[in-house]
Order: C-alpha cells, then sequence, then structure tokens
C-alpha cells in the first residue's frame, strides 16, 4: 500500500510540474511567460510569424509547456 502510495504521489509530483521553466534573464517582466519582445531579445532572429506558431494558445504568450514543445520540434534551441 505505501508503494502505491509513493507512485501514485509522485506521479502527480511530476504532471503540477511546468515542462520547462521560465528562464527569468529572458522573461524581463516577471510574469512566467515569454512575449515576443523578451524572446527577441535573447533571438533577435525570432520574427512574429514564427513566434506564432510557437504560441499554441494564441494568447500571445509562450508558457513553459510551449517552449519545452518548441524545443522539442527544434523550433527553439535548447536550454542552456
Amino acid at each position: 500500500m505505501t508503494r502505491i502510495f509513493a507512485v501514485t504521489t509522485a506521479t502527480f509530483t511530476l504532471l503540477a510540474m511546468p515542462a520547462l521553466a521560465i528562464e527569468a534573464e529572458i522573461d524581463l517582466d516577471g510574469d512566467g511567460a515569454y512575449n515576443l519582445t523578451e524572446v527577441q531579445t535573447a533571438m533577435p532572429d525570432m520574427t512574429f510569424d514564427s513566434f506564432n506558431v510557437i504560441d499554441a494558445n494564441g494568447d500571445g504568450l509562450l508558457d513553459a509547456e510551449e517552449v519545452a514543445a518548441a524545443i522539442e520540434a527544434g523550433l527553439l534551441p535548447p536550454a542552456s
């Protein structure tokens, strides 16, 4: 019983964690997501169209899950 509880707890803990932490050096306004200007500061070649491809939910911000998906798809470089 204890083993089942431990595995279940570990699974929920992993699911609750963001896919990738948002880096404070890029997240200049500290809102926990990247806007186009913040991304362009780190990656000057990022275009509006490229940003919109990565912005899966269309809210104008890249959250941790969108960043992780973009890295996995090769649209953003891996975090250093």
